[in-house]
């Protein structure tokens, strides 16, 4: 899952489609939260087929609902606050962490980085669509202003952490690519150079008492931007998915507080951790 080019930065912490909410100087930490949002402009609307009832249904499948404000709550909950990369658009206007081109792998059901069909294989934009200016206008401005993120973090502390913060449902959607594997409470996704042992060792014990804790199924992989990606093992990162039902009401429902407040403080601990 990792994602493309660079990106509007530290300098400029927030744009209409995205925002950097500054933690503590000394923490290395940044929470992304990408698909947490369901705000979709008026123009971007326009171009969408779906008709008002099956936008929401849609929406509610394809959000991570609540995952903003459970990184919010870990945020509140840490010493040493850490740095949060808050997606402000809902994944159907693009989607930042997808390849915008031939090496995406969700290309193959319509999911690219400019999404051409739903989560049950229904059209969602004209099959002559033109991606371009969605990725000049949101897509590029998210990468560069992600990659100035981390390369600030590397200024201030000689190291990154990228902890990227999913949800996915109980039960597999059409669209999954890996639907028929296990589907734990909590599943971290890992890379072979940026998910090093004790990165990974943090993440098992903060979750520990949150069910059961699997690897890269039935989402895999973490999200570094292209610039560090395969090159800087000073960037650590970790995909964090949890499933639905642990915290909310599915698809699209309200979240269930004691639920919330448990994964928070497990991704606070996590971001203690990896912080000390």
């Amino acid at each position: 899952m990792s994602p493309p080019s660079p990106p509007s930065a530290p300098s400029s912490p927030s744009s209409p489609s995205f925002e950097l909410l500054p933690g503590a100087a000394d923490s290395p930490v940044i929470l992304h939260v990408p698909h947490s949002a369901r705000e979709i402009p008026a123009d971007v609307r326009a171009d969408l087929l779906l008709d008002d009832p099956a936008l929401e249904r849609e929406l509610d499948h394809i959000t991570d609902s609540h995952t903003a404000r459970i990184a919010a709550e870990a945020a509140r909950a840490c010493a040493v606050a850490p740095w949060r990369f808050v997606n402000r658009l809902s994944r159907l206007v693009v989607d930042p962490e997808r390849f915008p081109d031939e090496r995406e792998e969700m290309l193959s059901v319509g999911m690219g980085a400019v999404y051409t069909r739903t989560t049950h294989h229904a059209d969602l934009r004209p099959a002559d669509h033109d991606p371009g200016p969605l990725l000049d206008r949101y897509f590029r401005p998210y990468a560069r202003a992600m990659t100035e993120a981390v390369a600030d973090r590397l200024a201030a502390t000689g190291r990154a952490v990228l902890i990227d913060l999913h949800s996915y449902p109980t039960a597999a959607l059409p669209y999954e690519l890996h639907g028929s594997d296990p589907r734990p409470a909590v599943c971290l996704g890992t890379d072979t150079l940026h998910t090093p042992p004790a990165l990974l060792s943090a993440a098992r014990d903060a979750f520990a008492g949150r069910g059961e804790t699997g690897l890269d199924s039935p989402f895999r992989g973490v999200y570094v931007p292209l610039e560090f990606y395969g090159k800087e093992p000073a960037v650590g990162a970790l995909m964090v998915e949890i499933r639905r039902d642990t915290y909310m009401t599915e698809p699209g429902g309200p979240p269930d507080g004691p639920g919330v407040a448990r994964l928070a403080a497990a991704l606070a601990a996590l971001v203690t951790a990896v912080t000390d």
